[in-house]
Formats: structure tokens, sequence, C-alpha cells
């Protein structure tokens, strides 16, 4: 059976980084490249980071149900996710992994109540804002936006399973790899060894309710921005 995972976090938060770690170290694992009706940025490449289409091509495929959530993200450009990766995943019997914000996560949950919730956070607003800036994408005006759209997001959090902070990137990556190891682990029932014993301690640490004394200073960073 495919596991589907959802990862979800602000934006700047270190997240595609951390996918793409852990579709490296875990084999089995697919990834849905999200269709979008906004502009390339940089060196993004049509099929890589995203597909760019236009809204008219957008909105045909909401028209015929080719999404599987979708969502218009900053009042100008939407974003989906095509139910046709799902389809391909199942066929290989691979898991999928779905990097998507939070109002979409909010209805592939709502379609798909296995699937397994995984919101990713940096460690503070200040540490977030100096990531949003060093990466020379946005206008001031822009980022505070985005600070003040990932207050309210992180105030979500409490509808994931698992809640991961990126601090350091190699520790998050561990965690993740931990997470989408061990929730394939509770599946078949077998006898862990103790590499996966492991494995699944780490998991259980990043367990929504193991995490929540974490996560209140994180969200609390945010105050000045909430609005």
């Amino acid at each position: 059976m495919t596991i589907v995972y959802i990862i979800s976090a602000p934006s700047g938060s270190g997240k595609s980084t951390l996918v793409n770690e852990v579709r490296r170290l875990v084999p089995g694992l697919d990834f849905s490249v999200s269709y979008t009706t906004r502009a390339p940025r940089g060196s993004e490449q049509n099929g890589r980071e995203y597909y760019f289409v236009s809204r008219a091509d957008f909105t045909a495929m909401v028209r015929k149900g080719e999404f599987l959530e979708h969502a218009e993200v900053f009042g100008n450009n939407f974003y989906g996710t095509s139910r046709r990766f799902l389809r391909e995943a199942t066929q290989k019997n691979h898991d999928l992994v779905l990097d998507i914000d939070v109002q979409g996560a909010k209805q592939i949950r709502e379609q798909l109540p296995d699937a397994v919730s995984i919101f990713i956070l940096p460690p503070n607003r200040e540490t977030l804002e100096w990531r949003l800036k060093n990466r020379s994408e946005d206008s001031a005006e822009v980022i505070q936006r985005r600070l003040a759209t990932a207050y309210r997001e992180i105030a979500n959090y409490g509808e994931y399973d698992y809640i991961l902070v990126n601090d350091r990137l190699e520790q998050a990556a561990d965690e993740l790899k931990a997470v989408v190891l061990s929730e394939r682990l509770l599946r078949p029932g077998q006898e862990l060894t103790e590499e996966e014993k492991r494995l699944s301690v780490m998991a259980e640490r990043c367990r929504l309710v193991n995490m929540r004394e974490r996560v209140k200073p994180i969200l609390d960073s945010f105050h000045d921005v909430a609005g």
C-alpha cells in the first residue's frame, strides 16, 4: 500500500532541500511536482521544481478534476497537486512525497485520511527572515508578507502528525528520514533490527505530542509580524 507523506513548511524553511535529501537517502520514494501559474524564478526548470502552466491550462485541469488539491497563494498565483503522481506511485509500489502548503495539506487529509503529515519549522522568526533575505528573491515588502503568512501557517502545526525543526540541516534530514522509514515499519509488523529501532525512537521524538513545548517559543517569536 502506497504511503503518502504530506510535507509543509513556511516559505524559506528549507523544505525543498530536506525533501531532496530524503529522496536521495530513501529508495522507493516518488515526488509529486506541483503545477503553478507563476513564472519560473532564477534557474528553475519546467518539470523539475514545478510545471509552469498558464491560468487557462490550470483552470482546465481543475474542471477536469485532475488535482488532488489546488489553491490560490498570495492572491495572484495558483498551485496544484496532480492526481497522476499518486496513480504512478501506486503502480510502481512506491511511496509518494507531496510538498504542499497548509491549505493544500488540509484538502489532501480530507481525501487521504491515512496520509502522514509532517510540518517543518525554522528555529525562530529571525532565522527565517535571514534565509528569505539571503536567497535574494523577494522585496522587503514581500518578505514581511511571507513572515506574516509563516505565523499563520505555524499556528496550524497541531493538525500535523510530526513536527521537525530545521535548525541544523543534517539533523533535520536524519529526522525526516527516520519519520519516513519508521512509518513504513509500522505497516508490516515484522521484528525490528537495532537500526530500525533507533529510527523509530528518533521519529517518535518528532511526533506532535512530543514537540508542542518546542514549537511554542518558535511561534512566540513571530508575534511581532502577526497580522
